[in-house]
């Protein structure tokens, strides 16, 4: 005798596996390793146009760098020094830029989110430095710690992120003094991936090494990367002293760096798309060397962040087809000297998330995956030119870039030829949806987003009308709802705490807060 029972857990069984083929998962995506071709705008005569160019930049015009201890090393590496100024001869810039490893894996707290970097192998990492935030509410207004611990455990979250970056926001409640301590250990407590260091000054950078030295140890972080900073160069031919006192805290430690020339185009170089990145060339190899020049064979990052200028407003603009070309001929660039190199994505100037958002941040995501980019940063919030992170941006931004993780995936031909049968399954006028291999792959054959509505207007009226924004910020918080910290060992949570403690009472956080206010 058949139970009753029987037809409905059958039923539960389907049910309960597509919930389960349909259920979202949590688990960080491996390091994109793209198949698609890469777009070149250039041909190699271009190339090395652009490279003889930048070298005579290097060579005749020079590069200021404004850091006594920076002019004592080129002049010990045989450099021509003349006051500040620097010039590079071609040989030298290539010898030292060829000690750059072109791979390294990034290693995790969690040893299982560790991601292989340059290559074809590239990682996704959150904005960083934003000033306001729109919040669950999408209320816009300063960030506290708490936001940013916030944004720290949505990172931890969403799959597509392999970072949780560093001040997403900044936490406006604490020092400033103080809060590379705060942020840094947000970061480290909130998650278990990868994560960068604060730069804002040499001391700064220091500490944020000595918080990695514990959490990781000195040995095991003199021969494995765990942690980025970012120097930022002062276009047009500028390196100064609080951005080359940080990379040297990175670079004698071991750790990357993004050596990061700041493009507004139009205002800080030529108003020329070619002659625009031979400038930024120039200064970003003036710093990989320089990264060389104070430990060879240290990893480092040809970085950048593109913008071009409003000549009606002088604004800083995202997603313009110039800053796509820029990040094509970057790729070669970076491609032609061997070294992994970094770009910024899902850009938007908009004041809210809005289509102006998503049509500048999809433009930039575009070209950033077709142009080969490794460190894909910035790839998450970041809109009305970084003044402030949107929590809902924030997860549909991720969810883009998963999606644009699947498409540079390239087609998959594992179920070719069983997907082939399935035609003579159906035969002509039929339909697949009740087929087997349907059912058992559709889910994996075609992306299915969360954030963006598909139904029948009918139906999404009948369901409250909820627009984009509305439904990213209820995902948020569900996911903020469904948050498991990732247990840190006691021993090392004390000494960082301990850490902290002590370099809170060692910095005078009164005294430079009444000198910024």
């Amino acid at each position: 005798m058949v139970s009753d029972e029987a037809p409905r857990a059958r039923a539960g069984g389907r049910a309960a596996r597509r919930a389960l083929r349909t259920a979202p998962c949590f688990d960080m995506l491996p390091a994109l390793d793209g198949t698609l071709p890469l777009c070149e705008v250039m041909d190699d005569s271009r190339v090395e146009r652009i490279d003889a160019a930048s070298m005579h930049i290097l060579e005749d015009v020079g590069v200021l760098f404004r850091d006594p201890v920076a002019l004592s090393d080129w002049k010990r590496a045989g450099a021509k020094v003349v006051g500040e100024m620097v010039h590079l001869d071609r040989g030298l810039v290539r010898e030292l830029i060829a000690t750059i490893p072109s791979e390294f894996t990034y290693h995790a707290r969690d040893s299982g989110k560790n991601v292989r970097l340059g290559g074809r192998s590239s990682v996704f990492v959150p904005m960083s430095g934003a000033p306001y935030l729109r919040d669950l509410d999408d209320e816009r207004r300063s960030p506290t710690l708490e936001d940013l611990a916030m944004f720290h455990k949505l990172s931890h979250m969403l799959p597509a992120m392999h970072s949780t970056s560093h001040h997403i926001v900044e936490p406006m409640d604490h020092p400033v003094s103080h809060r590379h301590l705060r942020i840094t250990y947000s970061s480290m407590k909130h998650s278990d991936k990868m994560f960068m260091g604060m730069t804002t000054s040499p001391k700064n950078a220091e500490d944020v090494m000595e918080m990695c030295a514990i959490l990781f140890g000195e040995e095991f972080m003199e021969t494995h990367p765990v942690c980025t900073g970012n120097c930022n160069g002062n276009s047009p031919l500028v390196w100064d002293e609080t951005m080359l006192g940080a990379m040297r805290a990175f670079v004698r430690r071991n750790q990357p760096v993004l050596c990061s020339p700041f493009v507004l185009g139009g205002a800080n170089t030529p108003a020329s798309v070619p002659a625009a990145i031979a400038q930024l060339n120039a200064e970003a190899l003036s710093a990989l060397a320089y990264t060389q020049v104070v430990r060879k064979g240290a990893p480092a990052i040809y970085g950048h962040y593109l913008s071009t200028v409003s000549m009606k407003s002088g604004a800083p603009m995202a997603g313009t087809p110039e800053i796509s070309l820029m990040n094509f001929m970057i790729g070669q660039m970076a491609r032609h000297y061997g070294v992994p190199w970094r770009s910024s994505n899902t850009l938007g100037g908009a004041k809210v998330f809005d289509a102006q958002a998503g049509y500048e941040s999809a433009a930039t995501l575009a070209a950033v995956i077709h142009a080969g980019a490794h460190y894909i940063w910035h790839s998450a919030g970041w809109n009305e030119a970084g003044m402030h992170c949107s929590v809902a941006k924030f997860v549909v931004d991720a969810e883009q870039c998963a999606m644009a993780y699947r498409m540079a995936q390239g087609p998959r031909w594992d179920d070719f030829d069983q997907a082939v049968s399935a035609v003579s399954d159906i035969g002509p006028g039929g339909h697949y949806l009740g087929h087997p291999h349907t059912q058992e792959n559709f889910q994996t054959a075609f992306f299915l987003p969360e954030l963006f509505d598909n139904n029948s207007v009918e139906q999404w009226i009948a369901e409250g009308a909820v627009d984009t924004t509305e439904r990213a910020l209820k995902y948020a918080k569900k996911l903020l709802a469904d948050y498991e910290e990732p247990g840190l060992d006691p021993g090392m949570d004390e000494a960082l705490r301990d850490y902290i403690a002590r370099r809170e009472r060692e910095i005078p956080a009164a005294e430079e807060l009444n000198q910024t206010c």
